[in-house]
């Protein structure tokens, strides 16, 4: 697993460290998350889980740790939710320090399950992310049946918004309908002061990218003065 800083530019701190997989030598999830069968899917969906809360004890992550998970994996979320629960509390890290984010780019083949997986979390003190908003299969439908606490908006709507009206206009609806619905947006994929400052005028003030640090194993970003930009 490697770590990525979300940071908070309203208060000037770092929010959140992301889990990201990552393959013995750096491959990216993509390569690995390619290789998951039905079979495996489960047993990776929790290695992953107990791994990430392992490595954030271990680092003293004093943050919120978001960690990815895969919402096919869960076949019944008040038994696949207690290894997690157990991990947490052998490590001595608090269940309200953690948020789940689930990945839109995963078909869903079960929205009434997805939906009792999100509600069993929250009533558990959980937070709860969509992420990859704007890339994968459903959009606005999963918002529709259900509501998390953030949404992340997907790099592809953030990549040159500066210079793309079309992305300025879908960026802006999501963000109403995100204050209407009561839920905090994420901006990831962030690379350029440029995206940055567009956005910042959306009254977003979470992000996420390499413009402020790339993933690290091992390490922790914890230096924000390194990394703010400077207005």
């Amino acid at each position: 697993m490697a770590f990525q800083p979300i940071v908070d530019l309203k208060n000037g701190t770092i929010f959140a460290q992301e889990a990201l997989v990552r393959g013995l030598n750096n491959e990216p999830a993509g390569s690995i998350l390619g290789q998951i069968t039905d079979e495996s899917r489960y047993r990776f969906d929790q290695a992953c889980r107990v791994r990430a809360i392992q490595l954030a004890a271990e680092l003293r992550i004093q943050s919120i740790l978001s960690i990815n998970f895969l919402p096919n994996a869960v076949y019944q979320p008040e038994l696949c939710i207690r290894t997690t629960i157990e991990t947490a509390k052998n490590c001595n890290f608090p269940l309200n320090r953690i948020i789940f984010e689930l990945t839109e780019v995963e078909q869903v083949k079960d929205y009434a399950h997805v939906r009792s997986i999100i509600e069993h979390y929250q009533s558990l003190g959980f937070k709860t992310a969509l992420d990859d908003f704007g890339a994968g299969y459903s959009g606005l439908n999963f918002l529709a049946d259900f509501q998390p606490d953030f949404i992340k908006l997907d790099m592809a709507l953030i990549r040159n918004i500066d210079k793309d009206k079309g992305r300025q206009a879908i960026v802006r609806g999501i963000i109403q309908v995100c204050r209407d619905l009561a839920i905090e947006p994420i901006a990831e994929g962030i690379e350029t002061v440029e995206e940055l400052a567009v956005l910042k005028q959306f009254d977003i003030h979470l992000f996420q990218g390499y413009y402020f640090a790339k993933p690290s194993f091992r390490a922790v970003v914890t230096d924000l003065e390194r990394f703010l930009p400077q207005d």
